[in-house]
């Protein structure tokens, strides 16, 4: 079995998107430094083997991978094109005067959180300026959860469905949005979510790959029940599903522990014995469950897009799941 990377899934409200999404945080130079003409490249390798759906957040670099994103709009029809953005973090310069080489390569702004409904108006409104854009078509609530909010989640909580939530219902009664949802990487709160408002999507970060399957226990078949569409993102767990276990490798952005380690090195030995790469089975894994509308992935440059094209559309066995499986490193 593969999949065909470009093949649209579509949304309760009619919005169809990639399988593959393609993730622009490697735009706001996460991890590494990227350039303009590389991301450009990439973005058309991209755009030339049918990718239409993409997800920016101002957080990525500070706005420059919203910036990026719309330096790379300018090559196309931005009508054939489906975009997501992301509302929480309202971005602030810098004061003190230009400092050159200062921000690693991002942009010299600082970020507020604001879940009110007057900063998610004006957060999207500073999103279309960057991307150069007059429409986003997805628009989510972005990192309301216990990991960056601590002690103020309840807080934060209350102010995203007091003001977040009823601005971006507004705006999809307006059609000026064409769905809105929530991102963050605990689909715990994202069942609460759920349960408080009617969201079209939820992007879920990490969460159900080869290596984390706790999100079909409950929270995939809610969102099937309900018709409420699934965005993974974060397939590789930040790195060790992408490289397997090498030295060094990460899961979720720090060194992977001995534990997660030994859990990929079995993982590798079945890929071994089915000629299968364990990117291309991180970047599948997730669309075989019938409530994911898109994996969504970052590409930095033309080799990791060409790469991940690839992976999406290369055959894999049912015997390789079945022996997953058979090893206790898939749930029945």
């Amino acid at each position: 079995m593969s999949f065909n990377p470009a093949a649209t899934r579509t949304l309760r409200t009619g919005l169809a998107l990639s399988q593959l999404g393609i993730g622009c945080a490697p735009f706001g130079q996460l991890n590494a430094a990227t350039s303009d003409e590389s991301v450009l490249q990439a973005f058309a390798h991209l755009y030339a083997n049918g990718q239409r759906y993409f997800d920016v957040a101002p957080f990525y670099g500070m706005g420059l991978a919203e910036h990026r994103l719309g330096m790379c709009l300018r090559t196309v029809d931005r009508r054939e094109l489906v975009l997501s953005t992301k509302v929480g973090r309202v971005l602030d310069p810098v004061r003190g005067g230009p400092a050159a080489g200062a921000f690693d390569g991002k942009y010299p702004f600082t970020f507020h959180y604001d879940y009110t409904y007057a900063a998610t108006m004006r957060s999207l409104e500073e999103s279309l300026q960057r991307l150069g854009t007059n429409a986003i078509d997805i628009a989510l609530i972005h990192d309301v959860n216990q990991r960056w909010q601590g002690d103020m989640l309840e807080q934060r909580y209350a102010e995203a469905m007091e003001g977040a939530y009823r601005a971006l219902d507004d705006l999809r009664a307006e059609k000026v949005i064409k769905a809105f949802g929530v991102g963050v990487n605990d689909w715990g709160i994202l069942e609460r979510f759920a349960e408080d408002g009617d969201f079209d999507v939820f992007m879920l970060a990490g969460r159900y790959t080869l290596l984390d399957h706790t999100a079909e226990e409950s929270f995939l078949p809610l969102c099937a029940a309900r018709g409420i569409g699934v965005l993974m993102a974060a397939p590789f767990n930040s790195g060790i599903l992408a490289t397997g276990a090498t030295p060094g490798a990460t899961y979720f952005y720090q060194p992977a522990e001995a534990e997660i380690v030994a859990r990929v090195q079995r993982i590798e030995a079945v890929c071994a014995r089915h000629g299968v790469a364990i990117a291309a089975a991180a970047l599948q894994f997730p669309l075989r469950h019938r409530a994911i509308t898109s994996v969504v992935t970052g590409m930095r440059d033309p080799a990791e897009a060409r790469a991940n094209l690839a992976h999406v559309q290369a055959a894999i066995p049912d015997a390789f799941w079945n022996e997953l499986k058979a090893e206790g490193l898939l749930s029945a």
